[in-house]
């Protein structure tokens, strides 16, 4: 597998008024045109954070299979402990003949205030569970969360100045969000012919922000059919453009098909973080842009709980035509 380094961006001047804001977004904008995927430092997440949400997730996945199995997701709960070797790609499969992501995973959304009223209007919304052996794990997860929130929003007002659009338009969308993160651990393989990892993917998301494990492992594919390992300098994070903002964008940014392989025999860990717009937020391109792109409209609620159903073993998609991340 070819590695690649992805320029590494400062972004630290995007909020601020120096002669350098310009060249950096102009830097941003060329990387999300191109491959779909940035490298960014100078984000404002401090580098103890990222090593203590590290620690974290070792503490998540070494607790004893009994009390992660209590925590378990259910059909009416996308919350939760998700058992190894149990989610299966969103396509159009037999379900007999997929073969399911080989990871161990653990879900959370947008901590949902217990009294607000939109919690009737989506089953995704709701609170997380949490594992009460780790004292600590919320507050954690939640202050990282908040930091990555506040990288959201700065990267998605300079997308949507790019792109010629009132970056209230685009922020307005993620007031009660779907916002996500999966807490995810690839066990060291079992048999040099099959690595754990998760299926070839592209994100229901509007951009995804990920700690990349230093064991490496994350590959994407070129707009040539290539598949690249990326690498990731220890302090930066990782950005990529997800559905919602390709279709927001006209196509102009790409959402880039990627993919996870753990080839080494250590476990590998990361916490991917999916910034995703209200449930009743209909996404549809915002400017035209001169490309191949094909119009197509998103409900975001519909198909995010089209994507969680379809993850379920013995479930196949509907006929809504809505693509759901998994890619041939």
């Amino acid at each position: 597998m070819k590695k690649v380094e992805l320029p590494i961006i400062d972004i630290a001047s995007l909020t601020s008024e120096g002669d350098r804001k310009q060249t950096v977004s102009d830097e941003l904008i060329e990387a999300f045109e191109e491959t779909g995927f940035a490298v960014l430092v100078g984000h404002g997440v401090e580098k103890n954070r990222l090593f203590e949400m590290r620690e974290l997730l070792v503490r998540v996945f070494n607790v004893p299979n009994s009390v992660k199995e209590e925590l378990s997701i259910s059909r009416d709960n996308y919350r939760g402990y998700i058992p190894f070797g149990f989610f299966s790609p969103n396509e159009q499969k037999n379900f007999s003949t997929k073969k399911p992501d080989l990871y161990e995973g653990f879900k959370l959304h947008w901590e949902c205030p217990k009294e607000h009223p939109v919690k009737d209007e989506c089953v995704l919304y709701g609170s997380n569970k949490w594992v009460s052996q780790i004292d600590d794990m919320k507050e954690i997860l939640l202050s990282y969360w908040k930091e990555c929130d506040s990288l959201t929003f700065t990267l998605l007002s300079h997308l949507a100045v790019a792109l010629g659009v009132e970056p209230s338009i685009i922020l307005d969308f993620f007031n009660e969000p779907l916002t996500n993160m999966t807490l995810l651990h690839y066990p060291v393989s079992s048999s040099k012919s099959e690595n754990s990892g998760i299926h070839p993917h592209k994100d229901i998301s509007a951009i995804t922000i990920l700690h990349p494990d230093p064991l490496g492992g994350l590959e994407i594919r070129t707009r040539k059919g290539e598949w690249l390992e990326i690498l990731c300098p220890p302090e930066a994070l990782l950005v990529n453009i997800g559905d919602f903002m390709e279709v927001w964008s006209g196509g102009r940014f790409i959402s880039t098909p990627h993919r996870v392989s753990n080839r080494n025999q250590r476990s590998r860990y990361s916490a991917p973080y999916f910034s995703v717009p209200r449930h009743s937020t209909l996404v549809k391109p915002l400017v035209k842009y001169e490309n191949s792109f094909k119009h197509r409209e998103i409900l975001v609620g519909e198909v995010s709980t089209e994507v969680w159903r379809t993850n379920w073993p013995d479930e196949n998609p509907s006929e809504s035509g809505y693509q759901l991340g998994a890619i041939n």
